[in-house]
C-alpha cells in the first residue's frame, strides 16, 4: 500500500466531507479563473477567499460571537452593531444536499437540504453561535427544529406574508423590536446609538459600492461577469465587512477602467440576460455558468443571493436607537420581493425594470425542484414577460451535477434564439 492509499484509507467521515466539498469549490473556482476570456485581476480577493474557507478551511471569525442567519431578512446592521458577525447559512454544496437527503422528505428544496446536511456534519469553517430563523420559507421555518433537535440554539423571528398593509409593516417593526432585545440579552451587549448609526453606515457604503458596481453592468460592453457578482455577493455572507468593502472597491475601481477601455467581460454580440428565480449559492452556481459559457451574459437579477441583497438602503429621520432599529424594519420589509409574499407585483415589476434598465434582451428563470414558492410563481412571472415581449427561459434544477446536457442544450437553443431574435430586429 502506497502513502496515498494509506491516507484514504484513514480518513475520517469529516475529512472525507472536507475533501469532496473542496473538490466541488476548486471545480467552479478554476472554471472562473482559466475557462473566460479578460479576466479582472482584482477578483483574486474573492477566488482566494473561497478558497481559503472551503478548500482549506480557513476561520476568519475566531474572536467574534457568530449569528447564523437561515435568511436575508435577518437585519445584518443590528448583529454588526451588537459587536457579532452575521454568516449566513444558506448552502450550495452537494456534498451537503445527499447529507441533508437522509433526513428530509425527497421532495424538499435542495437548499434546505444543503443547510441542514451541514448541521448533521458540524462541518464549519466558522461554527454559528446562534442562529436566527425567519418565518420565511416554511421548509426552512420547519428545518430551523430538525436543526434546533441536533442541539443547536435557534431564534425563530416572526415574518409577514404580506407587505402593503399597515398592520404587517408594524407586525414587523415589533417582530424586529423584539429580535433587537433578545439578541442584546443573548449577547450580554448593550444596543448603543453610536454603534447602531456606525453599523447602518457601514452596510449603506456595501450597498452603495455594489449599486456603483452594477451600475457599471449598463454599459454595452459590460465589464464583469454576472458568475463573479454572483460571487461578489455571496462573499458577503461570511466575509470580514472591512475586508469585503476593500475587495469590492479595488473590484470598482478596475471595471471603471475596463469601461473606459472598451473591455467586455463576453463577446461583442453576446446577449444581455437577466437572471431570477432560486438563488445561486456558491458552489451551486450551475446555471449561471451554463448561461455564460454558451455565450451570453447575466448583467442583472433578482435573487435573494445578489442584487436583492442590497437593495434599498436604511432610511432614518431620527438617529435614536429606536427610530434606526424601525428604520431597518422598514428596509427590510419595503425592498423585499419574495415570493412568500401572498401578492408579489413588486417582483414582476422590479424584474421588468432590471430588463429595460439594463438593455437585457431574455431573461432565465430557475426554481430549485421541491421549491414551492418559485415553482408556482414562475406562470405569474412567465405571463408578465410574454405580455412584455421580453423572452424568457424557465429551468427546473437541484444540486446533483446529472443532466448538465440536457441543461446545456436547452440553455444553449435559447441564448441562439435570442441571436436570431436580435438579427430580425435590425
Amino acid at each position: 500500500m502506497n502513502q496515498n492509499e494509506n491516507k484514504r484509507k484513514i480518513e475520517t467521515p469529516k475529512q472525507r466531507q472536507n475533501r469532496h466539498k473542496a473538490m466541488e469549490a476548486i471545480k467552479i473556482l478554476n472554471i472562473l479563473k482559466d475557462d473566460f476570456h479578460s479576466p479582472i485581476k482584482s477578483m483574486n480577493y474573492f477566488y482566494n477567499l473561497f478558497e481559503d474557507v472551503y478548500c482549506k478551511q480557513k476561520s476568519l471569525h475566531t474572536n467574534k460571537v457568530k449569528v447564523g442567519t437561515m435568511c436575508i431578512q435577518v437585519p445584518s446592521e443590528i448583529i454588526y452593531a451588537l459587536d457579532a458577525v452575521p454568516v449566513r447559512l444558506c448552502n450550495g454544496f452537494y456534498t451537503d444536499d445527499e447529507i441533508g437527503s437522509d433526513m428530509l422528505p425527497s421532495k424538499s428544496c435542495p437548499l434546505v437540504k444543503a443547510t441542514v446536511g451541514q448541521f448533521a456534519s458540524q462541518n464549519f469553517t466558522d461554527k454559528p453561535d446562534l442562529i436566527i430563523s425567519p418565518t420565511t420559507c416554511d421548509q426552512k421555518s420547519k428545518s430551523g427544529a430538525i436543526i434546533q433537535s441536533m442541539g443547536y440554539d435557534i431564534y425563530d423571528m416572526e415574518f409577514p406574508r404580506t407587505k402593503e398593509s399597515d398592520e404587517s409593516r408594524e407586525y414587523w417593526r415589533r417582530s424586529v423590536r423584539k429580535f433587537t432585545s433578545e439578541l442584546s440579552k443573548n449577547l450580554s451587549k448593550k444596543l448603543t446609538r453610536k454603534k447602531l448609526k456606525e453599523s447602518i453606515k457601514k452596510v449603506g457604503y456595501a450597498q452603495y459600492l455594489y449599486h456603483q458596481l452594477n451600475i457599471l453592468r449598463k454599459n454595452s460592453n459590460s465589464p464583469i461577469l454576472g458568475l463573479d457578482m454572483f460571487l461578489i455577493t455571496n462573499a458577503f455572507f461570511f466575509d470580514k465587512i472591512d475586508n469585503w468593502i476593500d475587495g469590492i472597491e479595488q473590484v470598482l475601481k478596475e471595471c471603471e477602467q475596463r469601461v473606459e477601455d472598451g473591455i467586455n467581460a463576453a463577446h461583442k454580440r453576446s446577449p444581455r440576460v437577466v437572471y431570477t428565480g432560486s438563488p445561486p449559492i456558491f458552489p451551486n452556481l450551475k446555471i449561471p455558468l451554463l448561461i455564460e459559457q454558451s455565450d451570453a451574459i447575466i448583467v442583472a437579477d433578482e435573487t435573494c443571493s445578489s442584487n436583492r441583497m442590497f437593495n434599498d438602503m436604511v432610511s432614518v429621520d431620527e438617529w435614536f436607537v429606536n427610530d434606526m432599529v424601525d428604520g431597518i424594519a422598514d428596509r427590510y420589509l419595503k425592498g423585499c420581493t419574495c415570493p412568500i409574499f401572498t401578492k408579489n407585483d413588486d417582483r414582476i415589476r422590479r424584474v421588468t425594470d432590471l430588463v429595460k434598465d439594463y438593455k437585457a434582451e431574455g431573461v432565465v428563470y430557475q426554481a430549485f425542484a421541491g421549491c414551492q414558492v418559485y415553482e408556482m410563481e414562475q406562470r405569474s412571472v412567465l405571463e408578465a414577460m410574454e405580455k412584455e415581449g421580453i423572452p424568457i427561459l424557465y429551468i427546473e434544477s437541484d444540486y446533483s451535477p446529472s443532466h448538465l446536457g440536457q441543461l446545456t442544450t436547452r440553455i444553449e437553443a435559447f441564448v441562439e434564439s435570442l441571436k436570431n431574435r436580435r438579427r430580425k430586429q435590425k
